[in-house]
């Protein structure tokens, strides 16, 4: 890692400066439908609550009906005036099969999806986790599962912006600072399947995730083609308070509670990605955000690594075909 990414790195962490897309500012959502997945707990929980105060239908994606279920109660009584809607979704992430009748349960719902934030993910979890079919836990949770869904959903959200301005219809992506800790050019690869890399380090791991998603949400980008009006980037959301914390051990959790901000910065962060008029100019399509919405850069291997965007788009694209 280069001494000047190292210390950009470092910026994005400390010396953040006023989030230019909050509660305060964020345009009336009416007739708008939103996806959050892990929109009932973290930065997600605090976007759909900043959505659902704006009037949007927000729809909290993820496995735990009880949790949703104590969400939207909470964000109800939070914004009692709000004529929005809130509803729950089923969606496993690491579960590939279930995920085309959590799609096709949305579709037969709503007639329009106007914004998709991919916001759940795992970090760090006991080692040798895996998923449902067998692929280490946080790949499949953090990438192939986000990516199978945006693609079971990419029609409707063409349908919808066609008919909506320009820029106005997004899917937005879950990176991280831990990008500038992935290996070489954000993802190794196998030369001969192409599947990424378990390192068996969870550290590594997720951080091949975080940079994985980056390469997706650009890759996804390119493949749209300059005639989409559909925007696609990924956010660094910052060091937040989250459940993503579940799994790290004591001192991890004593060091990393030094460093973290509250929860609610996170979703100023998608906000801008989602929301802000600047993400969706054509010139700043598909850039990476930083907190609490700005736009950063990544480590320039990972940045020019096109080349394995495309195939780490190719082995997702093998990988779920059979359940499109």
């Amino acid at each position: 890692m280069s001494f000047n990414f190292a210390m950009d790195a470092f910026m994005q962490c400390f010396f953040i400066g006023t989030p230019p897309l909050t509660e305060q500012n964020l345009p009336d959502q009416s007739g708008r439908v939103l996806i959050v997945t892990g929109g009932y707990a973290g930065c997600g929980k605090a976007l759909s609550s900043i959505l659902y105060s704006k009037n949007g239908t927000v729809y909290l994606a993820g496995r735990s009906p009880s949790k949703a279920e104590a969400a939207v109660a909470e964000i109800k009584s939070q914004h009692p005036t709000s004529d929005g809607r809130l509803e729950f979704l089923h969606l496993d992430l690491a579960d590939l099969p279930t995920i085309k009748a959590s799609a096709q349960d949305f579709l037969s719902r709503e007639q329009r999806l106007d914004v998709l934030t991919n916001n759940a993910g795992v970090m760090t979890p006991p080692k040798g986790s895996v998923t449902a079919q067998n692929y280490e836990l946080q790949m499949g949770t953090n990438c192939l599962g986000p990516f199978l869904f945006t693609q079971l959903l990419t029609p409707l959200l063409t349908k919808t912006a066609a008919s909506q301005p320009p820029g106005s219809v997004r899917v937005t992506w879950a990176a991280s600072l831990a990008t500038a800790f992935s290996p070489k050019g954000g993802v190794t690869l196998d030369p001969q399947t192409g599947a990424p890399k378990v390192f068996g380090d969870r550290h590594t791991d997720y951080a091949q995730t975080k940079a994985c998603n980056a390469l997706l949400a650009r890759e996804y980008q390119t493949r749209l083609g300059n005639s989409s009006q559909i925007v696609s980037n990924a956010w660094n959301p910052g060091n937040l308070v989250s459940e993503l914390q579940r799994h790290q051990t004591f001192v991890e959790r004593v060091i990393t509670k030094a460093l973290i901000y509250p929860t609610v910065f996170g979703a100023y962060t998608e906000l801008f990605a989602g929301w802000s008029v600047e993400a969706g100019r054509e010139e700043n399509r598909g850039r990476y955000v930083g907190p609490w919405g700005r736009f950063v850069v990544l480590r320039g291997d990972i940045e020019g690594n096109v080349e394995g965007g495309g195939r780490f788009w190719e082995w997702c694209e093998g990988e779920t075909r059979q359940y499109m």
